[in-house]
């Protein structure tokens, strides 16, 4: 069953704040990314490349946590759990949305070696259940 997201972590969500994005590597163990974030309504979403780990991890296994830490009070945090689905529809402008958000210009731009990028997805991350100091 979804979970709604607390206002004051929706208002985090939209800064651009980082978030480390939690998958489950094939032998159980568990990888961890630092990334840009956005959110629709209670939905998270985030970019990658096909050929990413947390790609391959989220095709075999959709289990996902989010941990978002607010930079300006690190005792303040979230952990949002869910499932992730991926597609690449829009995955080239959900990159460039992003990088507009946290650095004022087009991925493109702000990483021009993206060219050779492999093809882009966007994460879609449905929350399950919020804990945390933002969980209410």
């Amino acid at each position: 069953m979804a979970a709604s997201l607390p206002d004051k972590l929706r208002q985090l969500l939209d800064r651009p704040v980082f978030v480390t994005v939690v998958t489950v590597q094939p032998d159980g163990r568990p990888q961890a990314s630092p990334v840009w974030v956005k959110r629709d309504g209670d939905d998270v979403l985030v970019s990658t490349t096909v050929d990413r780990r947390k790609a391959k991890n989220l095709e075999r296994d959709p289990r996902v946590s989010v941990v978002v830490v607010d930079p300006d009070e690190p005792y303040t945090y979230a952990e949002i759990r869910g499932t992730a689905a991926m597609t690449t529809e829009g995955g080239r402008e959900l990159i460039d949305e992003l990088s507009v958000k946290y650095s004022g210009r087009t991925y493109e731009q702000f990483n021009p070696a993206s060219v050779n990028d492999a093809q882009r997805v966007v994460v879609r991350i449905t929350p399950e259940k919020v804990v945390g100091t933002l969980s209410s």
